[in-house]
């Protein structure tokens, strides 16, 4: 027997980025990592370097973008000779599935690390159903 999420959220979400990474490959600028709670969606993005100023993060029709910066100058008297932290402007897109809450996007950068806070809608959470029974019962059988 095959066991698999019942949870539509969890499992749009495994679909979306499923795709996102066979398309586009791992994003060494900028990985992520993403998290399901009951309540809501982590989402760990990798960033260190950077100033926390360069991060935008924005939603537009259920996309997830954020962007940021790392710059590094280098001093008159200094010659680079092996550079393989990459460096400039990186954007990382992330397709969201509608049972999330993008009018209430929370984000913290702390350590190099882009946390972003997605809460479900309330129509997407588990609810428990009501068993009616006699008279009330009688009801919903018309």
């Amino acid at each position: 027997m095959l066991l698999t999420s019942i949870d539509p959220l969890l499992q749009e979400a495994e679909r979306q980025f499923g795709q996102l990474a066979a398309i586009a490959g791992r994003d060494q600028a900028m990985p992520m990592d993403g998290l399901r709670r009951h309540d809501d969606l982590l989402l760990r993005f990798d960033i260190p370097g950077v100033d926390p100023d360069s991060i935008e993060v924005s939603v537009d029709r259920g996309v997830l973008s954020v962007s940021a910066t790392r710059e590094e100058e280098h001093g008159e008297d200094e010659r680079l000779f092996v550079q393989e932290r990459p460096m400039g402007s990186f954007t990382r897109r992330v397709y969201l599935p509608e049972h999330l809450d993008t009018e209430h996007v929370e984000a913290a950068y702390d350590n190099g690390v882009l946390t972003l806070r997605i809460p479900t809608v309330e129509t997407a959470k588990p609810r428990t159903v009501e068993i009616r029974t006699g008279e009330q019962a009688k009801a919903i059988n018309g």
